[in-house]
This record gives structure tokens, C-alpha cells and sequence, in this order.
């Protein structure tokens, strides 16, 4: 067990049985008080914020957690098969550990994933990616006014809204996170 002084921002503990990450972790020493360190923690799992002020002697358990890249292989259920690019092993990574940014994800492309003793914790999609339009409605003449915008699909299924002069079979450039078009990829 690692005492509250050892912890650094970033670091993955196991709090009162789930995985947290600290966000901020700060020394306070208040007036003639004892010492504390004060932590903002997010839950690895549902997202939510925890607050909690550390003893300086206390022990806190500090999770092995490795993260790699990983290569997205297919698509199995309510999970993605990823493959680590250097041993071939293939794991297992609920979606939901991407968020909205799987939607995005194509097959072959390059992930991160987190484990903590081989359970998946995070996941982590590139923040762009280059897709084809599958389909997209044509523009209509005279109708070019700027930052027009118009539906269009994207070859993994996903809906984003493009500029009026992107046609089908351009590919472009997706952010992941906003899940908004950047620029068109020239071929």
C-alpha cells in the first residue's frame, strides 16, 4: 500500500471499491490544523466526480494500469475487438469506453485502451479520423450560401453534417469527440 503523499495527478486508485482518477490532488496545510492533501477524483466508469480529503499517513491502494495502443479489429455484440500490435493478443472492450466516438471507429484503426489487471478501465478513440461519405444529398444550384450545411453519411453508419459541396465517395476529416466534420481529405 502507497501512503496519500505518494499520489500524482493522473494516477488510477481503487476508492471505496471502484477505479477513480485524480484530476487534482493539493497539499493544504490550514492555519494550525494538521496537513491534508485535498483530491478531485472522476469515477473510470460512470464518469462521476468524486471529492475526498486525504490524511497525509493514509494508505490509498494505487491501481497497476497499463495503457497501449491497440488495433481495432471488428465489432462482437455490445463489444469491440481490439489486437495489441506487438504480441497479436486480441481482448474484448465494451463500447460504451469509447463514448460517442465509436460510431467513428473503422476497422484497422489504432485505439488506446487502459486495462487494470486485464479488465478494460478506459478507451480511447484518435481524435480524428479520415471517412468516406456513403451518401449525402447533391447540392442544389443557387443554394451556396456560406456555411450552408447538409446531412450525410459516413462508411461506419454515422451521420455528421458537411459542407453543400461534398459529394459522395469524398472522404473527410472527423473529429471524434464533437462528432463534427473538419475539412475534406483530398484524394
Amino acid at each position: 500500500m502507497a501512503k496519500a503523499s505518494d499520489i500524482k495527478n493522473g494516477n488510477i486508485l481503487r476508492f471505496n471499491g471502484e477505479l477513480v482518477q485524480v484530476e487534482e490532488f493539493i497539499h493544504r496545510t490550514p492555519g494550525n490544523l494538521r496537513a491534508f492533501y485535498q483530491a478531485r477524483m472522476r469515477n473510470v466508469k460512470t464518469g462521476k466526480l468524486v471529492e475526498y480529503r486525504f490524511r497525509t499517513d493514509e494508505e490509498v491502494d494505487i491501481a497497476r494500469v497499463e495503457t497501449n495502443d491497440y488495433q481495432y479489429l471488428y465489432e462482437d455484440g455490445n463489444d469491440l475487438v481490439i489486437m495489441d500490435n506487438t504480441t497479436y493478443e486480441q481482448h474484448n472492450v465494451p463500447k460504451f469506453l469509447f463514448g460517442n466516438a465509436v460510431k467513428f471507429l473503422k476497422e484497422g484503426i489504432n485505439v488506446i485502451v487502459a486495462f487494470e489487471s486485464d479488465e478494460p478501465i478506459m478507451a480511447k478513440a484518435p481524435s480524428s479520423v479520415e471517412l468516406e461519405i456513403t451518401y449525402t444529398e447533391p447540392a442544389v444550384a443557387g443554394n451556396t450560401s456560406t456555411n450552408a450545411l447538409k446531412n450525410a453519411t459516413v462508411e461506419t453508419g454515422a451521420e455528421i453534417k458537411v459542407p453543400l459541396f461534398i459529394n459522395i465517395g469524398d472522404k473527410v476529416k472527423v473529429d471524434t469527440a464533437a462528432g463534427a466534420y473538419v475539412e475534406r481529405v483530398k484524394g
